[in-house]
C-alpha cells in the first residue's frame, strides 16, 4: 500500500525537530500492529513489511502450518497453506497479506493519532535527555509567569543544544527576601530531572549549596580547572555561606583565588546571590585546624577533639564568644554543617 504521505511527513518531522524518521516508523508500525490485533480476535503474529525505498507498507499476519486447526488466528491448515505454495510443510510458518483496503481503513484511522503521539513522545524524550546531562549544572532562565496565590515562580528554561522546557521554582526552594519579576533572567541550579506522564520535570532551586558551588566555578578559573578544589560547603540561603576550599599546588593561594583581584570575583557570586555573605577558608586535614578556621572571624584559642565520635570543645577568648557562636547561632551552626562535627563553644574563662 503506497504511503507517501507518511512517509513525507515523517521526513519534515526529521528535517524541521529532529526526530529520527525510525523512531515514529517504530510507533506507526506498533499502532497498526495493536489495531489490527484488537479487531481481530486471537490474532498473535502480525508484521509490517516497511519499503522506504518505494514508500510502501505492506501487512501480514504469520500462521503456523498445522494438520488440523484449533486455534484460527494464529494457525493454517495444511491443505490451505499447500494451496498457496506446494513447498509448505506441517510446522513451518506463511505470511498471509491483508488486503489493502482494510490495512488502508487501519492506517487512516491511527495514522494522525500516532504521529501526533509519536512525536510528543520523542519532544519529551529529547527535552529529557537534554536536561538530564546538565543535571547538577547552573542553567539561566526566564521569569514567565508569577502565581500570586503561592508565590511559585514558572520559568522558561532553554538548554544548550536549543530545546527548552517549562521549570516552576516553589516557593521553598527560592531565597527569602529576593524578589523575581516577570522577564527577568534568573540563574538556577538544576537538582535533577523526573519522567512523569506530562513530560520531563525540571526540578530546580535557589537554595541548593550546589549553586554556590557553580557559580565559583564559573567565576574562578582554578576551580574549573581543579587547581582549587572546594572541599565543603555549608549555606543558610539568602543570608551567608561558609565554603571551604584546598589546593594541592603550593603556589596557588585557594582563598585568593576565589577573592580575585580586589575581590572581583567572590564579589560577582555575592552579587547574583543578591549579597549573601560569603566566608570562604581554607581546609585542613587536620580536624581541630579546620574547625579553628571554619570559625572564622572568631579567633580560637584552643580545640579539643572528643576520645569518640566527631565532636570537639572549642575556647574563645571571653570577647570573641558572640562572635564566634554568631547571630541566633548562625556562624556555630554553619562551622558545624560545614566541618561535620558537633561544636562546643566556651569563653577561655569557663571553668568546668
Amino acid at each position: 500500500m503506497k504511503c507517501e504521505e507518511i512517509f513525507a511527513a515523517l521526513a519534515m518531522l526529521e528535517k524541521e525537530r529532529g526526530i529520527p524518521q525510525n523512531f515514529m516508523m517504530g510507533k506507526i508500525i506498533q499502532a497498526l500492529t495493536t489495531a489490527y490485533k484488537r479487531d481481530h480476535e486471537g490474532v498473535e503474529n502480525v508484521i509490517v513489511d516497511v519499503d522506504e525505498e518505494h514508500h510502501d507498507l505492506k501487512m501480514f499476519v504469520q500462521k503456523e502450518i498445522v494438520e488440523e486447526v484449533e486455534f484460527p488466528g494464529t494457525q493454517i491448515s495444511l491443505a490451505e497453506a499447500k494451496a498457496l505454495s506446494a513447498k509448505n510443510e506441517v510446522g513451518g510458518v506463511v505470511n498471509l497479506p491483508v488486503e489493502n483496503v482494510e490495512f488502508g481503513r487501519i492506517a487512516a484511522g491511527n495514522g494522525k493519532q500516532v504521529i501526533i503521539q509519536g512525536l510528543r513522545e520523542a519532544e519529551h524524550g529529547m527535552v529529557y535527555d537534554e536536561f538530564n546531562s546538565k543535571q547538577h549544572e547552573i542553567l539561566t532562565g526566564t521569569v514567565t509567569r508569577i502565581d500570586p496565590r503561592y508565590g511559585n515562580v514558572h520559568l522558561r528554561i532553554v538548554g544548550p543544544s536549543g530545546e527548552s522546557t517549562e521549570a516552576v521554582l516553589p516557593v521553598n526552594e527560592q531565597v527569602a527576601g529576593e524578589k523575581l519579576v516577570e522577564g527577568q533572567l534568573v540563574k538556577v541550579y538544576l537538582v535533577e530531572v523526573r519522567r512523569s506522564t506530562r513530560g520531563p520535570q525540571v526540578v530546580i532551586s535557589r537554595t541548593h549549596p550546589g549553586l554556590v558551588k557553580r557559580l565559583f566555578e564559573l567565576e574562578v578559573p582554578e576551580i574549573f580547572d581543579g587547581t582549587v578544589e572546594i572541599r565543603s560547603i555549608s549555606r543558610e540561603p539568602g543570608n551567608r555561606t561558609k565554603m571551604a576550599v584546598w589546593s594541592a599546588d603550593e603556589n596557588v593561594d585557594p582563598i585568593g583565588a576565589c577573592v580575585g583581584p580586589r575581590g572581583q570575583r567572590v564579589n560577582a557570586v555575592v552579587e547574583e546571590l543578591q549579597g549573601e555573605k560569603i566566608d570562604i577558608i581554607k581546609y585542613s586535614e587536620d580536624p581541630a585546624e579546620f574547625i579553628a578556621a571554619a570559625l572564622a572571624p572568631a579567633d580560637v584559642v584552643e580545640v579539643q577533639l572528643a576520645d569518640e565520635g566527631k565532636a570537639c570543645r572549642v575556647v574563645v577568648p571571653d570577647d570573641q564568644l558572640s562572635l564566634a557562636i554568631g547571630k541566633e547561632g548562625q556562624n556555630a551552626r554553619l562551622a558545624a554543617r560545614l566541618t561535620g562535627y558537633k561544636i562546643d563553644i566556651k569563653p577561655a574563662s569557663y571553668q568546668e
